[in-house]
């Protein structure tokens, strides 16, 4: 049994919307759940009842009702959800227009600034009269190549309740990479800021802009929102206004929100794109909306009291699963520039100064801390805090660790798992049940997620590959153009005939905890025997000398080789003593298939954008394989560093 770090107070459980739900239903059903595991077991087995119940607990905002809730949940792909109804997502998270504080944004080095929801209602009118103007309407694209400001979230909300599809990327995506992804979904309109911070440096949009544009012919409008200047000189960018002229100078205006089908497409959303072009999926808003309001509501146990904040770019799934939280009445606190600026510790003087509840990061960022030797509980005062998030990769048991240590004893830790293809999770937290050290609390509500062995059978207590055996409202409708839906197929249901196969290796244990194994589109199969990434990680986490590692498997002799590329530490050196005790930790904690059988240095690591490791794209490297989309890494240059190694030649 894995150890356990905390469990809720019963007032805490009490007075959970987790617990506030089971009750309901329990009225509803005549059923007498007390506790969480019998009733998700309730939620795999009623789907249509859950979603049914699921729709009036977050009182969903429709004009018209469904007459189905869902034809058939084993259909997949092409299940219908919540036939007849009409309804608008931005009116779902403009539900609120008082003067509670909607949006806080805090960039580096700068004061943060407040806007409440009767201020976000009126500039998304502002900009919606806008777009209107402009000839934008239902099913056209509207992107956003923008920092993480107020006016991303405003640009969206005003898009969408239009009916227009919002498409997003972080501005530090390179040229190829924004033109890999936009060029393929064509929007009409651009929006985007004059630049960005990061590091206490300013880094300009607008001339990436301009040689965007000339690749381009769909844009016919580029919306500039100064942020690094205040009068940004937008001359060299074509069909260019700067945002407060082009929205709206009216006041007191109201929005006509576009009632529309549930599946009606509200984002397209991207694939890494590190073998190929990036697959453009797209994403049904009401689909969306319940997807996440299950997910914020019960598992996240956000309410209107909460300030909520996650560590994302606009180019992370994690930034659409934030902005939801307006649909909950919640601030959300944005952040946007170098989580380390000015110092280690930046967003936990943040935390405080904003009394942020919900705190949400990556997995990466945790360990960053811990090896950093930050102390937030130590330095800041968090008691607002209840729960810290983690995702984008496995959290280690150490992190885990230290998150209760170092951070503070009385949260809850939501280490998260799922995707950009379903914009939420498999498996995540859940406020009534104990965590334990490494382990995702539980599968999600009605995500009928089992672990498939080789032989297609579902296993407790073992690894196996993460399946989900019915459908769910958030799946992709489609790809973008994929007319016969052979790229969707391809991605999801070539294993498995109507289930979906998600690419990564768990373990689902007897009290309903989940264990995150790694991708298993990169797994390592030394002897025949398959190993997740994530359990070699998990050692090498704990070892003070490395930095950050990326392991992959070498083809070779009809076999496979472990091979582990680490990045040292800061005044380490790879020694053959260190070698020596990185094997025999990985043995020992893991097992002799797991011990690489070459350790070798690299300076750095290759990440994507949304800051995963790109295990594949390694792969290809050593295998001297073509990298097809380099540009969809944060540091492309990194993948260099693995190229012609003499130490992998006449192996």
């Amino acid at each position: 049994m894995p150890k356990l770090l905390w469990k809720p107070s019963e007032q805490r459980i009490k007075n959970s919307n987790m617990y506030r739900f089971m009750n309901y239903i329990n009225e509803k059903y005549s059923r007498n759940f007390s506790e969480y595991n019998p009733l998700y077991q309730w939620s795999i087995e009623n789907i249509p009842d859950f979603w049914e119940s699921m729709w009036n607990f977050a009182k969903i905002k429709a004009s018209k009702s469904y007459y189905q809730v869902v034809d058939d949940p084993g259909k997949m792909p092409g299940a219908k959800w919540f036939s007849g109804a009409r309804l608008n997502f931005a009116e779902n998270l403009l539900r609120y227009r008082d003067d509670n504080v909607a949006l806080i944004f805090k960039g580096e080095n700068r004061d943060s600034i407040k806007i409440t929801y009767a201020e976000l209602y009126d500039e998304a009118a502002r900009v919606a009269k806008s777009l209107k103007k402009a000839g934008i309407q239902a099913g056209d694209r509207v992107a956003g190549f923008m920092p993480n400001l107020p006016e991303t979230i405003i640009a969206m909300l005003a898009t969408t309740s239009i009916g227009a599809t919002w498409s997003s990327c972080s501005p530090d995506f390179g040229i190829k990479g924004v033109l890999d992804r936009f060029g393929q979904i064509k929007p009409r309109i651009l929006f985007t800021a004059d630049g960005y911070f990061f590091k206490g440096k300013s880094f300009d949009s607008l001339e990436r802009i301009s040689n965007i544009l000339k690749e381009l012919p769909s844009i016919e409008k580029v919306v500039v929102v100064p942020f690094t200047q205040e009068n940004p000189d937008i001359s060299n960018v074509a069909n260019s206004v700067l945002y407060n002229n082009f929205k709206s100078s009216e006041s007191g205006l109201q929005i006509e929100f576009e009632q529309l089908p549930f599946d009606h497409p509200l984002y397209i959303m991207y694939s890494s794109g590190t073998t190929g072009l990036p697959k453009c999926m797209v994403q049904g808003a009401g689909g969306i909306l319940i997807h996440h309001m299950k997910e914020l509501m019960l598992h996240t146990d956000l309410k209107r009291e909460d300030k909520i904040f996650y560590f994302t770019t606009c180019g992370w799934m994690m930034w659409n699963w934030l902005t939801s939280s307006l649909s909950v009445g919640a601030a959300i606190v944005l952040f946007d520039g170098n989580p380390f600026y000015p110092a280690p510790s930046a967003l936990w003087e943040m935390a405080q100064d904003e009394k942020i509840t919900i705190f949400g990061t990556s997995a990466g960022y945790i360990a960053a801390l811990r090896k950093a030797s930050v102390i937030p509980g130590k330095e800041y005062n968090l008691a607002p805090l209840k729960t810290v998030l983690s995702t984008g990769s496995p959290l280690s048991v150490e992190d885990f660790e230290y998150v209760y240590k170092e951070i503070k004893e009385d949260i809850q830790l939501s280490s998260i798992a799922g995707g950009s293809d379903l914009n939420g999770c498999f498996a995540l937290g859940n406020p009534m049940d104990p965590v334990y050290a490494g382990e995702l609390q539980c599968r999600g509500l009605a995500m009928k997620v089992e672990a498939f062995d080789e032989n297609a059978k579902p296993v407790i207590n073992r690894q196996g590959e993460l399946v989900c055996r019915a459908a769910f409202p958030s799946m992709p409708i489609y790809f973008w153009n994929d007319f016969d839906n052979t790229k969707y197929n391809s991605a999801y249901f070539e294993g498995y005939p109507n289930v979906w196969t998600h690419g990564d290796f768990i373990e689902i244990n007897d009290h309903g905890g989940v264990v995150m194994l790694g991708r298993s589109d990169a797994t390592l199969n030394p002897g025949g025997v398959r190993i997740g990434t994530a359990e070699i990680y998990r050692q090498i986490e704990q070892i003070e000398e490395i930095e950050d590692s990326v392991v992959v498997g070498r083809n070779q002799d009809n076999d496979v080789r472990v091979i582990l590329f680490v990045k040292m530490a800061k005044g380490y050196e790879l020694t053959e003593e260190l070698i020596r005790k990185i094997k025999m930790a990985i043995r020992t904690s893991a097992s002799p298939r797991h011990v690489p059988a070459k350790i070798l240095t690299v300076p750095d690591i290759p990440y994507t954008h949304n800051m995963k490791k790109v295990e594949l794209a390694v792969k290809k490297v050593i295998h001297n394989q073509p990298v097809l989309n380099k540009d969809s890494l944060r540091n492309p240059e990194a993948l260099d560093y693995f190229a012609n190694r003499k130490e992998l030649k006449g192996d």
